[in-house]
Order: C-alpha cells, then sequence, then structure tokens
C-alpha cells in the first residue's frame, strides 16, 4: 500500500509541474467526415463465392440441427440465385474483411447465434455437441474472428470492447445489443467516451454499435434503440450514425469502418422484421460494386404518373418505416417519391437537396417517423431540413404523438398506429 501510495504521489507531483499546453495552439482535428469522398467497398464475385461456400459447406462428419440444416440450405439457394438477405450480407462482409487481414471481433448477449436467430455464427454439432465456427474457419483467411456470448450488462460489455477498439484500431470491433433499447444500460459508456473522448483526449475509435430497432408491436422495451439520444451527443463529426434499410448498404457500411482511415465509432440501427423479409434482400451484384449510400431515392413508379400528374409531395422516411411507406404508395398508385435517410449524422445535406431537386414540382416534404414526435431523428433532422428546402416547399411530420413512453404495450394499438402512419402521410393524394 505504501509503495501504491509513492507511486501515485509521483505521478501527481509529475503533473502539476509538467508546463500546461499553449491555449493559442490549435488542437489538431481532423477532416470533416461529410468531406471524405465515398469509398469503394466492393468485393470480387470469386471472394464472396469462397464465403459462401465455407459458409453453406459443414465440415465432414458433422451433423446440423434438422431445423439449422433447412435453413442453411434454403440460405444458399438464395445465393445461388443471385441473392443475399441481412444475416447472409453481414457474414460476407466479415468474411471478405477476414481474407483481406481484418480481425473482427463480435460480442453481445445473444450474439453467436443472433437474437433473432438469423446470424448463427457458431453451430453445435447435433450429435457430438462439438461446435464449428464457420469464419473462424475460413481458409486463407489472414483476419482471427472472435465472437462470443457476453454477460448480461451492457455497461461491463460496452465498456470493455470500446476499450479492445482503443487498443485494437485496425480490428473490426462490434457490440451488439440484445434490443437496441438495452443500450440504456450503458449510458454511462456512450456519454463519457463514445461520443466525447476524442474531443476530451484524442482518443479515437472505430467501434460499431449494432441495436435492433423497429416498431414491431413488442413493447415500450422492445422497440427503439432511443436514436434521438445519439443524435443529441451528435457534434463535430464525432460519431457516425446510420439506420440502413437494405442487405447490400449493410454489407457496404460494415466494410467502410474498416477501409476508412479515419475511426469513429458507428452507430448502426439494426433491423428486426427486415432480417429476412424479401424487399430488404440485395442482388449479389451489388456487394460486387458500389459503396454506402448516405441517401437512397425510390422515384415515382412510372405507371402512377401516367394521367401527367406530377407529384407535390415527396416523403422523407428512414428505417423500417420507409417499406410501409412503400406499399401503401403502391396500392393507391400515387405519384409520390420516397427518400431514404439512411445515414443521420453526419447529416447527408447536399444529398437529401440533390434528391428534393429532382422534383421540382414538389410542394411539400413530410417526414415520416415510426416512433414519438418527442423521439426518433425529427428533433435531429427537422431544422437541418427548414434550411435546406426550396423556397415554397412546406415541411411537415407524421409521426406518433409525442409520448414519455417509446411505445404502446398493446399490439391491438400498434398495428392500428401503423396504419395511421402510412394513413396519414398518403391523405389528400
Amino acid at each position: 500500500l505504501d509503495d501504491f501510495v509513492a507511486r501515485m504521489q509521483t505521478a501527481f507531483e509529475e503533473t502539476r509541474h509538467a508546463t500546461p499546453p499553449d491555449p493559442n495552439v490549435a488542437r489538431i482535428i481532423t477532416p470533416p467526415l461529410d468531406d471524405v469522398p465515398p469509398l469503394a467497398t466492393g468485393v470480387e464475385p470469386g471472394t464472396l463465392d469462397r464465403v459462401a461456400r465455407t459458409l453453406h459447406r459443414p465440415p465432414p462428419g458433422f451433423t446440423v440441427h434438422p431445423k439449422l440444416a433447412k435453413q442453411m440450405e434454403a440460405r444458399s439457394r438464395l445465393w445461388s440465385d443471385g441473392q443475399v438477405d441481412w444475416p447472409l450480407a453481414e457474414a460476407l462482409a466479415f468474411g471478405s474483411l477476414l481474407l483481406e487481414g481484418t480481425d473482427i471481433r463480435l460480442s453481445g448477449q445473444d450474439s453467436r447465434r443472433g437474437t433473432f436467430s438469423q446470424r448463427h455464427s457458431v453451430l453445435v454439432d447435433y450429435e457430438t455437441g462439438a461446435e464449428w465456427t464457420p469464419l473462424a474457419s475460413l481458409e486463407g483467411a489472414r483476419g482471427k474472428f472472435w465472437v462470443f456470448d457476453s454477460m448480461l450488462s451492457e455497461y461491463a460489455a460496452l465498456g470493455f470492447e470500446y476499450g479492445y477498439s482503443v487498443v485494437h484500431k485496425d480490428a473490426l470491433v462490434a457490440w451488439e445489443a440484445q434490443f437496441g433499447d438495452f443500450v440504456n444500460g450503458a449510458q454511462v459508456v456512450v456519454d463519457q467516451f463514445i461520443a466525447a473522448a476524442e474531443a476530451k483526449w484524442g482518443q479515437t475509435s472505430g467501434l460499431v454499435l449494432l441495436l435492433p430497432h423497429g416498431y414491431e408491436g413488442q413493447g415500450p422495451e422492445h422497440s427503439s434503440a432511443r436514436l434521438e439520444r445519439f443524435l443529441t451527443l451528435c457534434a463535430g463529426d464525432n460519431l457516425c450514425v446510420a439506420n440502413p434499410t437494405t442487405a447490400a448498404q449493410y454489407f457496404h457500411i460494415l466494410r467502410r469502418q474498416v477501409r476508412r482511415h479515419l475511426r469513429k465509432p458507428l452507430v448502426l440501427l439494426t433491423p428486426k422484421s427486415l432480417l429476412r423479409a424479401r424487399v430488404a434482400r440485395s442482388a449479389v451484384d451489388e456487394l460486387v460494386g458500389g459503396s454506402f449510400r448516405e441517401v437512397l431515392v425510390d422515384p415515382v413508379p412510372a405507371g402512377a404518373a401516367a394521367d401527367g400528374r406530377e407529384p407535390r409531395r415527396l416523403i422523407m422516411a428512414q428505417g423500417k418505416i420507409v417499406y410501409d411507406a412503400l406499399a401503401g404508395r403502391e396500392e393507391r398508385g400515387v405519384p409520390v417519391p420516397v427518400v431514404r435517410v439512411e445515414q443521420l449524422f453526419p447529416w447527408p445535406a447536399d444529398q437529401i437537396a440533390e434528391a428534393v431537386a429532382r422534383y421540382p414540382s414538389v410542394r411539400e416534404v413530410f417526414w415520416l417517423q415510426e416512433e414519438p414526435e418527442n423521439m426518433g431523428a425529427w428533433p435531429f433532422a427537422h431544422e437541418r431540413l427548414h434550411h435546406r428546402l426550396p423556397p415554397g416547399v412546406e415541411l411537415r411530420l407524421v409521426s406518433r404523438p409525442p409520448s414519455a413512453s417509446p411505445a404502446t404495450g398493446s399490439q391491438t394499438v400498434h398495428q392500428h398506429e401503423q396504419e395511421q402512419l402510412v394513413e396519414r402521410v398518403l391523405a389528400g393524394l
């Protein structure tokens, strides 16, 4: 104890007598993220095929659980048909990075299987109980793959993974919440370190937070990753916050996180019902070329404007509600373009302005969100949209009413609310 106290006293004296930094010297700041050009993150077809074969071919003598065997066969057929769903896109992103020499570390309360039984990164032999981790056995991989089911403490697990990402900066380190709502158990780590460490100490991190988010009637504790809290913390390009809606977008943003020379924490709102949904699938070709796109535009269907009507309204949204709006548009056959804001911070102002400019006849922009008015992206987005919309274009909101709770606890009420959101955003067209 005396030795420890002496060491602390020595450190204190050295700090007290150290020359304070010159307040006139400007702090070194990394280039703004919105000034960084799009990064090509596509992967050669042969590389993707190599990863897919590893995922779908168990080692000799390994007996896959019958239910999982059917799931693997279905995913293999999907790949053969030239498509990928969300879990397969993730595995292909991980596998391609491993082949390129990037270490990958993923942890969370149910990450090996995936909370929604979608990942199955570790399989257990149905006969012997032996484990097989496909990505860890990828032939020719120069990177190492670790995946863990962490303890039931978001505070401890996220704090550890943040520290790991600070030390091993070249790795893709990801922490996954069982549901995005549960990240509030680690709010201290988010506020003190993830959001502010670079500003306070120049300490950078490329940690990825995977936060399942989406309103499916599962109640107030299983619906919202509290997007509004992260957006409140955003300033000075300290974070990247995104809510991708397709498998290809997820693939590219994971690869971009490593291939960028800048290290910034990435907050990813990930889906639940979209994990297996056909609408969220992507063509394999979209993984071969291209990059992550901050804004996607779903143009007016050709048939909708056949009577000569030009769109007067534009819908802007992010996340799962996009597909509800698209389904409602198709059902009614109305000429309304839908703009998906896939990245919320850094705010893609130029891309949004370009998307709106494609429709000079538009006189009103509706921001559509599942969350209550006082939550979600609206408190962050509306001021930025007001500044950049063309003159004469009115900005409106369609959301759930302000609420102290993120969501209702009634499935019936939830379904009614979802239907009303689509009715309101398309009313009068």
